[in-house]
């Protein structure tokens, strides 16, 4: 399996995660120039923006360790960016969830990661 189809079936499996768990999916792979949101879902009157990290085994770590102080900027300025395009005027929040092995379990939900 190549590394897309990887992502794919991983933000997948964080979607129907968080649609259990009663948030709505607004939109999956936001992406703009220099900007990545992999998914946009809200939930009581409010965003989040979720960042998936998959890893197959821990061989290079758990994923939210791979989340860097850089990466959570580059979240946060794509979910200003989100919020400042579609005109949301409500709060917000970025987040993260970390899948792991051959099933794509969820380890980890991280609803405020910032």
């Amino acid at each position: 399996m190549n590394t897309t189809l990887i992502g794919r079936k991983a933000e997948a499996a964080a979607a129907n995660y968080l649609d259990m768990r009663g948030f709505a999916i607004i939109e999956q792979n936001f992406r703009r120039p220099r900007l990545e949101i992999d998914i946009v879902a809200k939930k009581h009157d409010r965003l989040y923006f979720v960042e998936v990290k998959y890893r197959a085994d821990d061989a290079q770590g758990g994923g939210l360790e791979a989340i860097t102080a850089t990466k959570l900027r580059q979240m946060q300025y794509a979910a200003d960016a989100y919020v400042h395009e579609v005109k949301w005027a409500g709060e917000y929040q970025v987040a993260a969830i970390e899948l792991a092995g051959a099933d794509f379990s969820v380890v980890s939900f991280v609803d405020d990661i910032l």
